[in-house]
């Protein structure tokens, strides 16, 4: 008689009952797939038929002989190693439960589709299907999650043996990758694509649906504060169209978790020490789109801080002491962030004196019936400290000594936390690594040793960039640059530029060494090529180039630290200049050779480009030797967000070259930070230029190019150069006659040159306002600011009767006697003979100074800065409120390039 038994059996023993309903788990699909993969057959289906009714008589049910062992349908497993994974061998005995185990043996190896074992009187017959082998996996439907977020979470991989448990595992851990996202819809759909040689290719094909976003946020319980009061205070946010710029609005387990210890913190702040989360429940809508999440709360009663005192056993600091500098008082409202600023007040005293481990645990008295909480900061004796070594790790191209030098400790010394504070900004002010980078304190080799870890993580220091832009100052911008700012790993700094616009073209290539020699002195120098064009409007979008300026030079560098925060920098510069103007524009033939341009025969004429510009023109050589006394107590050189910095600077030019002159300016900025990602900021700026040298009755002694102009960019609201002493030609305007009736007050017919000043000062406000992190994630930094400056203090310009230019022309139109002969027409001059006058007009100008007052030009604005795809972005929107006559305002401003 031949018996087959299979994994479908379900006869008489309860152990293959439980073998079937394994099975029939095994088949269903992974979570949110509705479809067999291809190629698998449910439990039940396609089966060999069950065992025959058992025989009445009981020698089946005896143990019988293993007389062969015969597997069949391996393809690529061996008998033998079938065979290992069961207890059946031959001569051994067998019955219905040793076969029931061995089934269930081979199934659990998770190597075989199907099994089955065949009994015929002892000779055995094992008859598998091997389950196939993954060839490769794919990935179909993902667009949100790449591929490389997905992948590390699939276990499965090509040349591994397919199981049903495996996929469903890494469906399961896919789509937990998606809620993580806030993609609650998420559904994968595990295929099966059947190849020759047993094989298949796995495809995930994955319906990411829509985001799943906090639809509302319930708040039960709460009488002091109000809904939105405690929901500003949580990172998660209520779906809401003006909020497409923030991720806080989906879905995140975690993030509900901080939510509630944001509002714990929020009501401990402010007294309510008994406050408590009841529940917190996140319901999913039918559409699996949007949650509902509720919060039932207990506020608590408020407290007031009871009896507050130090208890100290350190011999340094006196318990008495340090009472008296707290900062908490009895009375107060209970504050659980003031009692954490004390821990962290006390520890940093504590670290002054050397002692870095000091143990500072408050006390807590709570006295329900008068509502006060006293509190006991207790400082445990602990040793003095001394820094056992310092670690830094993860730099792969900066060298360890660029980092080194910049800490305020070293080996040997005593331990202090101001020294490790300020070791901590120093080298994150370098840039060359992640942004809060933390030097962490860790125990050394003995209880009075410390180690001062570092580890950091180097990011690019080098652009390499080549750029188009268009610029509101000067249209299309043309830039190619290469920088590196951790040249060779050792903190160098080299640059090169080249920059070319409608208006100016540039050349500059420069070299820092911040530590000459390996000695705290820096050394630099840059050489330079400028060729820019100044020019005037002369209608609302079109202006004419005033003059021309060609500038070569260089600059040698040096700095010392004089202390910790005070530095003292020196330069020395030689500049070649070269300003000249368009012959044909603006220069008069006074020899009559009547060849326009010839520079023997031609003078510049004031009456076509203005005194202060005829003054200007020519070949000057400027040396000047300077220095800045700069004291910078910033927490970042780079990005500040508290701190502030002074500085003071000098250049005297004279010591050769033929310009003489000492410019001045004083500078201070300070920052603060506000909370929540608030920064304030503002900074100053005042500047003097002195002259040694005599100018005319008619022109300043400071030439035009050493002047100092204010307008875009500087002071936003107003136009480039817009602000400052400037002179302004007002055509006059005739009647039908060809009579003068007055001069144009039409600004679109005006000329203006802003002429600069002397004398200037600038001063600014902004706040930087935080946004949320998927606005962060794109590089918007958006800011409210105020503008507020003038420059001034320039002698008035003159023409040759004293004042200004008043100008009026006649045109004459001449017939000449012979009718034949075509008419002349002649400006300010007599019809010529054998002509007689038929008619005429008249023309001119009128001149202006103005906008030479030292009085206070003001604007206020937004504006936002975005590292954009095409390039950094910045837009400004600013409305002048205070101007002077002659002022030229500007609404909007922007910058943009493009990186290619």
């Amino acid at each position: 008689m031949t018996v087959t038994k299979t994994r479908s059996e379900t006869s008489r023993l309860t152990a293959l009952l439980l073998v079937g309903t394994m099975l029939s788990g095994l088949t269903a699909m992974p979570a949110h797939a509705d479809d067999q993969p291809a190629g698998d057959q449910p439990a039940g289906a396609a089966q060999p038929a069950p065992l025959p009714p058992a025989p009445t008589n009981s020698a089946v049910a005896d143990t019988k002989t293993i007389t062969s062992i015969v597997v069949d349908g391996s393809q690529r497993l061996e008998a033998d190693t079938v065979l290992t994974y069961t207890k059946l061998r031959v001569g051994g005995t067998y019955t219905h439960e040793t076969l029931d185990a061995a089934l269930r043996d081979l199934y659990a190896s998770e190597l075989f589709q199907k099994v089955e074992i065949r009994d015929n009187n002892g000779a055995l017959t094992i008859v598998v299907q091997e389950n196939p082998v993954i060839n490769r996996i794919v990935l179909e439907g993902n667009k949100r999650l790449k591929d490389e977020k997905i992948r590390p979470e699939i276990k499965m991989a090509p040349r591994q043996i397919y199981t049903r448990s495996k996929v469903r595992a890494d469906v399961a851990r896919i789509i937990e990758l998606y809620r993580r996202q806030g993609r609650f819809a998420a559904v994968v759909d595990p295929k099966l694509v059947k190849l020759d040689q047993n094989r298949v290719d796995i495809v995930y094909e994955i319906n990411e649906g829509p985001k799943s976003k906090v639809r509302q946020i319930n708040i039960i319980g709460n009488t002091v504060f109000s809904d939105g009061e405690l929901r500003g205070e949580m990172a998660t946010k209520q779906g809401r169209w003006f909020r497409f710029f923030s991720s806080g609005t989906s879905y995140d387990p975690d993030r509900m978790a901080y939510d509630q210890q944001k509002m714990r913190q929020f009501y401990l702040t402010h007294g309510y020490a008994d406050f408590r989360v009841v529940s917190a429940v996140a319901e999913l809508t039918s559409n699996k789109q949007d949650f509902i999440v509720t919060y039932v709360i207990e506020e608590g009663e408020r407290y007031h801080f009871g009896d507050v005192k130090v208890e100290s056993d350190l011999r340094d600091l006196s318990s008495e002491g340090l009472t008296r500098s707290l900062r908490l008082h009895k009375g107060d409202w209970y504050n659980a962030k003031d009692v954490e600023d004390t821990v962290e007040q006390l520890n940093q005293t504590a670290g002054l004196f050397g002692y870095a481990f000091a143990d500072v645990q408050p006390d807590f008295k709570r006295d329900k019936d008068s509502r006060t909480m006293s509190i006991t900061f207790k400082i445990a004796n602990a040793p003095r400290v001394y820094v056992e070594r310092i670690d830094i790790n993860g730099n792969t191209l900066t060298q360890d000594k660029v980092v080194r030098r910049e800490f305020r400790l070293q080996e040997g010394d005593a331990f202090n936390t101001f020294q490790v504070k300020r070791s901590q900004d120093r080298i994150n002010s370098l840039g060359f690594f992640q942004e809060k980078l933390e030097v962490e304190q860790k125990p050394g080799s003995a209880e009075d040793r410390v180690v001062l870890e570092t580890n950091v993580e180097e990011k690019s220091t080098g652009e390499l960039s080549l750029s188009a832009g268009f610029s509101s100052l000067e249209r299309f911008i043309l830039s190619a640059s290469v920088t590196q700012r951790n040249f060779r790993g050792m903190g160098q700094e080299l640059r090169t530029s080249i920059d070319y616009s409608s208006y100016s073209k540039s050349i500059q290539a420069g070299f820092t060494e911040p530590y000459f020699m390996d000695r705290n002195m820096a050394l630099g120098f840059d050489i330079f090529r400028q060729d820019m064009n100044s020019f005037n409007y002369y209608s609302t979008d079109n202006r004419n180039t005033t003059y021309s300026q060609v500038r070569t030079g260089f600059q040698l560098r040096a700095g010392v630290p004089i202390t910790e925060y005070l530095s003292l920098g020196l330069r020395y510069g030689l500049t070649f200049d070269n300003v000249t103007l368009d012959r044909y524009t603006y220069y008069t033939n006074k020899s009559g050779s009547g060849i326009p341009g010839d520079s023997s025969a031609d003078t510049c004429d004031p009456l076509k480009g203005g005194r202060y510009l005829c003054d200007a023109i020519g070949k000057r050589v400027t040396s000047t030797l300077g220095y800045s006394l700069v004291y910078e107590a910033h927490d970042n050189r780079i990005r500040p967000t508290r701190g502030y910095s002074v500085s003071l600077s000098q250049d005297f030019a004279g010591l050769g070259g033929n310009v003489s002159y000492i410019r001045t300016t004083l500078s201070a900025d300070k920052y603060w930070p506000l909370g929540k990602g608030f920064i304030f900021s503002v900074s100053g700026q005042a500047s003097y230029i002195k002259s040694f040298q005599s100018g005319t009755e008619s022109s300043d002694p400071v030439r035009l190019v050493d002047r100092f102009f204010l307008g875009e960019p500087q002071i936003r609201g107003f136009d480039i150069r817009g602000v400052g002493p400037r002179i302004i030609r007002k055509p006059y305007i005739t009647d039908a006659n060809g009579n003068i009736t007055g001069v144009s007050e039409n600004r679109d017919n005006w000329s203006d040159d802003a002429l600069g000043g002397r004398a200037s000062y600038l001063a600014h406000m902004e706040l930087e306002i935080p946004l949320g992190a998927g606005a962060r994630d794109m590089g918007l930094r958006p800011s409210i600011f105020a503008d507020m400056g003038a420059v001034w203090g320039l002698r008035r310009p003159t023409y040759a009767n004293g004042g200004l230019i008043d100008k009026i022309y006649t045109t004459r139109t001449c017939k000449p006697l012979d009718v034949t002969a075509p008419d002349v027409t002649t400006l300010d001059q007599p019809c010529p003979a054998g002509t007689t006058e038929s008619g005429s007009s008249k023309s001119g100008f009128k001149e202006f100074f103005v906008g030479d007052t030292p009085r206070p030009r003001l604007s206020v604005g937004f504006g936002v800065n975005w590292r954009s795809p095409f390039g950094p972005f910045r837009i400004d929107i600013a409305k002048a409120l205070l101007h002077a006559p002659g002022d030229d305002t500007k609404l909007v401003t922007f910058n943009v390039g493009t990186q290619f």
